[in-house]
């Protein structure tokens, strides 16, 4: 049984790792106009980070040669708890699935989506991109993001999507069970490096790992998401002094 929750003054914004209260006076910023991405450090001082930071994200993804250190993913099925937050549709994920990487242990708290791709690979962008967001236990937050091209339909993501609300500030909730495991590639080649939330307030310190290799969604399934989102990708940021790791 699927259940609708709306709440304009409690739902919780939370994209890319950072929360606000739909109420709490944050800055309208979003993709386009006087709000979009050339204008959010202007937007407020807590902003600023998106104008001046010298780690942003998205980047261009370089293809490197030679094998990767392993990420260990331990991805657990978890309840369908889907909100459209007004710039994303966003997968609330149950405790316990984790990422290990580097040493470093992070606790997954959601999934969402961008369209087109925020990264780019070697220039290509991508229709849809998603990210999983975790936390670690001092704070710091490991994003992986991976790329998908048109092709088949993606039965993982046609849990989410038909169980995705319409409207902003709106979620669904079902008994239906999914698993982030089943949005990653089969070969999970990546590229690590040092970047920042791409939604403001676009606070750095975040340790990107973005896969090489796709996987597929319908034509249907990308149509579906922007018939309900709009285009809500942040442009390519400068690489600065950073280096790319595998």
């Amino acid at each position: 049984m699927n259940k609708l929750i709306t709440s304009t003054a409690a739902i919780i914004l939370f994209s890319t790792g950072m929360a606000f209260a739909a109420d709490s006076g944050t800055p309208k910023w979003g993709y386009t106009g006087q709000g979009g991405p050339e204008h959010w450090g202007a937007l407020s001082a807590d902003f600023a980070a998106c104008s001046v930071g010298k780690e942003q994200s998205p980047v261009d993804i370089p293809q490197m040669e030679g094998a990767a250190d392993a990420v260990k993913t331990q991805y657990g099925d978890t309840k369908l708890n889907v909100l459209n937050n007004g710039h994303t549709i966003q997968l609330n994920y149950s405790e316990g699935s984790k990422l290990q990487s580097e040493g470093v242990e992070y606790d997954l708290l959601q999934l969402h989506f961008h369209s087109p791709s925020e990264h780019t690979i070697n220039g290509k962008s991508f229709p849809l991109e998603v990210h999983f967001v975790h936390k670690a236990q001092n704070g710091t937050l490991a994003v992986v993001g991976v790329m998908f091209e048109e092709g088949a339909e993606n039965a993982e993501l046609a849990k989410i999507w038909k169980n995705t609300p319409k409207k902003a500030n709106e979620v669904v909730t079902s008994d239906m069970m999914v698993n982030a495991g089943n949005l990653l590639p089969e070969d999970q080649t990546l590229i690590r490096y040092a970047g920042s939330l791409t939604t403001p307030p676009c606070s750095e310190g975040v340790k990107w790992h973005v896969m090489t290799s796709p996987i597929e969604a319908s034509s249907g399934q990308i149509e579906k998401f922007l018939s309900i989102v709009q285009e809500n990708n942040r442009p390519i940021q400068p690489l600065n002094a950073r280096h790319f790791t595998k």
